[in-house]
């Protein structure tokens, strides 16, 4: 899928490949109101994998309705990113798969005291696949060459 904006797909699969930074994904709850939660996520060409407990609650809203919002963007300059829809699927037969995908992604190694307590919960996890139909990149690094980490000149 092509984006709109600056990047081209080669470009937005690139910045989420080396991207190692939580996920922004919104679903809609049922008051109707939608809510937004930070997950890992490791991408595989037009798909979004991210992995979460089946208890949560993000996991039984996306069940209800698939049609989801996320982004990847940092909170520093320069700001650039990607944000879209998508469409969610749960898939509790990958969690533990995807679980460990992501631990390799943002942990050292497996051995560290986080990783050994998400593995320790590894059967209790399902895989979130997104896949996107719209996507928007944005980058303003050349506009913010002089910025510092702030925001200030």
């Amino acid at each position: 899928m092509e984006p709109s904006g600056p990047w081209t797909s080669a470009e937005a699969q690139s910045f989420l490949c080396a991207t190692a930074i939580p996920l922004r994904l919104s679903a809609v709850s049922p008051s109707g109101f939608p809510i937004v939660v930070s997950l890992w996520f490791v991408s595989d060409k037009n798909v979004i994998w991210c992995a979460t407990s089946k208890a949560a609650k993000v996991v039984r809203f996306l069940s209800a309705n698939k049609k989801c919002g996320f982004e990847v963007a940092a909170d520093q300059p320069p700001y650039r990113g990607l944000r879209g829809q998508a469409r969610a699927k749960i898939c509790p037969d990958r969690g533990q798969e995807i679980l460990v995908r992501l631990i390799d992604r943002y942990l050292e190694n497996r051995e560290g005291r986080l990783a050994r307590w998400l593995l320790a919960r590894a059967e209790g996890e399902v895989a979130i696949r997104l896949d996107p139909i719209r996507i928007q990149s944005w980058d303003y690094t050349s506009r913010m060459a002089t910025v510092g980490p702030r925001g200030r000149p």
